[in-house]
């Protein structure tokens, strides 16, 4: 494994993301809401760092199977909060096809959100199949397969502390 991206580097990403939400917000009270399992780690830091009210929760998708993604997007966590009529920031740990952020802001508007905003920690546009682009990104990197930092290789790694980029041994 190779550091891509080292803790401090990803805690200033989340400094200054916060710092821009919180001027965009200011005032306001979004529900800042986790796609889980792989923003967790990322959603828990950024949201220290967003310095106005915010209400938090989480939904859980995936369209990964190892290290490819299977073009099928399903939901194993729906929103706990009400968001109607509501300022919704949605926190992801990567966007690659933009496949799942295209269907959630589908389900955004149909549940009747107030505004849209999407974070991603990184963001990897050469593997874009969707006009879709985040709101808000940590970094952009190349098509790469990393772990660490919540991100994953089938439930492992997601523990490290850095965002590497994992290697066939």
């Amino acid at each position: 494994m190779k550091v891509l991206i080292p803790h401090n580097e990803i805690i200033d990403i989340c400094k200054r993301i916060g710092k821009e939400l919180t001027e965009k917000f200011s005032g306001k009270f979004p529900i800042v809401v986790c796609v889980l399992k792989g923003a967790a780690p990322f959603h828990s830091e950024l949201i220290k760092h967003i310095k106005t009210d915010i209400e938090v929760d989480y939904i859980q998708a995936s369209s990964y199977v190892g290290t490819q993604s299977s073009g099928v997007i399903t939901f194993k966590k729906d929103f706990g909060a009400d968001i109607e009529g509501r300022d919704v920031i949605i926190v992801e740990d990567i966007v690659d096809s933009g496949r799942t952020l295209t269907k959630l802001n589908e389900i955004l508007k149909t549940k009747g959100a107030k505004s849209t905003t999407f974070v991603t920690m990184l963001d990897k546009p050469s593997k874009r199949t969707t006009p879709f682009v985040p709101d808000y990104i940590g970094k952009t990197i190349d098509d790469l397969f990393v772990i660490g930092f919540g991100l994953d290789l089938d439930e492992k790694y997601r523990n490290l502390e850095d965002i590497c980029v994992f290697e066939e041994e």
